[in-house]
């Protein structure tokens, strides 16, 4: 791939994983990168993804994407490590997403514009080796990443995927009808806030604007929030709706858990109109 080739020992590698910072699992994976690259430069995008939470990562990942610069990015939330799951390459753009097959990378090539191949990682020359069952961030995608970084062509880790038969996570939906817009649970941050899949353009296409209030529809709870431009413009303790830094409207508390009181999971149904 020649957006791959062309580039050199200044490359960016980023790294999320659900590895924790209580072990040495990241620091390994950055030993691993710098024994092959030692120049290219690492971006820690995060590794407190709740451990195994697939969907969790892929948002993280996805929002993030855009502000990265192009390179190699690695994913590792992956409770299938040591099964018949497949390790891949997927190229988008000047970027090259490498990890596991599970759907984790789907939400963050699709903001990258889109796959244009994918490969299996397949070919062994390339690992560390030994290769642990357990941690194919160390041993699979680190050195994999360390090489696409020196340039080494994605078709070279073995046989191509077609596109459609990769692993991919529903994408979050909203749906405008009857005078709301109907959303889900995207994700949960580690401040409590509760992001929905519902744009600040949707709320603005019922008319509402920062000031008014929400009438908000949870399973068979309803509630009436402000809507305001942050979680400081309510009193401490008070649920708000705002815009976050992903342009989705998410629901927080003033120095509290949103997560907690409302005990909305990832995927839970939401339904949001103006409240007059």
């Amino acid at each position: 791939m020649r957006d791959v080739q062309s580039r050199d020992v200044t490359s960016f590698i980023t790294l999320l994983t659900d590895y924790g910072l209580e072990d040495g699992f990241v620091a390994a994976c950055h030993g691993v990168i710098a024994g092959i690259a030692p120049e290219a430069r690492v971006i820690d995008v995060c590794h407190l993804v709740p451990p195994g939470d697939v969907r969790r990562g892929a948002a993280i990942l996805s929002q993030t994407i855009p502000y990265l610069p192009a390179g190699v990015h690695i994913g590792a939330v992956d409770p299938g490590a040591g099964t018949s799951r497949r390790a891949v390459a997927v190229t988008a753009g000047a970027r090259v997403f490498v990890g596991p097959d599970n759907g984790l990378l789907s939400w963050a090539v699709r903001a990258a514009g889109g796959a244009a191949a994918a490969y299996e990682i397949r070919d062994e020359a390339h690992f560390l080796r030994p290769v642990s069952p357990t941690f194919p961030g160390r041993d699979v995608f680190a050195p994999v990443a360390a090489r696409l970084a020196l340039g080494l062509d994605p078709a070279e880790l073995g046989p191509q995927v077609p596109l459609d038969r990769l692993v991919t996570l529903p994408e979050p939906t909203s749906l405008m009808r009857d005078g709301a817009v109907e959303g889900e649970v995207v994700s949960v941050d580690r401040f409590g806030n509760t992001q929905l899949s519902i744009a600040v353009g949707d709320l603005r296409a019922l008319g509402v604007r920062v000031g008014d209030n929400l009438g908000v529809w949870m399973g068979r709870r309803q509630l009436t929030l402000p809507y305001r431009e942050t979680f400081a413009a309510v009193p401490p303790g008070e649920l708000v709706a705002f815009a976050d830094s992903a342009g989705l409207i998410a629901i927080g508390v003033n120095c509290g858990d949103a997560a907690q009181r409302l005990g909305l999971p990832p995927g839970a149904h939401v339904r949001v109109s103006p409240s007059r």
